[in-house]
């Protein structure tokens, strides 16, 4: 009997090559240096939009406290123990709520100690304003 030669040819069963595994990991790393940066922007934008807002609620606080008792608060905790706020707000820049700058009124006759409030966080906006000064 004649025994035949058997031709096996051995094929690739799975993986990756290094070569392939590379050219994943520089396209990963492409889109990341492209998104990146607008993420960032874009997370600043948001907290500014977040204290613009925060100011917002506070002052309108301020002018309803003074048109009910004729006087500006004495501080800003006074807002939330007369209840026109439930609690004070966290600044968005800085996280926390001890940072807000409260301004005393400009006119001599009025009383109370909180006419206007600011927040207290360092740096500037997107236009180069200074968060103090918002």
């Amino acid at each position: 009997m004649v025994k035949q030669l058997s031709t096996r040819t051995h094929t690739r069963t799975g993986g990756f090559t290094l070569i392939e595994l590379l050219v994943v990991m520089a396209i990963i790393a492409l889109l990341l240096a492209i998104a990146a940066p607008r993420y960032f922007s874009h997370l600043d934008r948001s907290k500014e939009a977040a204290l613009k807002q925060t100011l917002n609620v506070m002052r309108d606080a301020i002018d309803k406290f003074h048109g009910d008792h004729d006087s500006y608060p004495d501080t800003l905790e006074e807002l939330v123990t007369r209840r026109y706020l439930r609690r004070l707000p966290v600044d968005p820049l800085t996280e926390s709520d001890n940072t807000w700058v409260a301004l005393p009124p400009v006119s001599e006759h009025d009383r109370g100690n909180v006419y206007d409030v600011r927040s207290g966080a360092p740096g500037e906006d997107i236009n180069g304003l200074p968060y103090s000064e918002w």
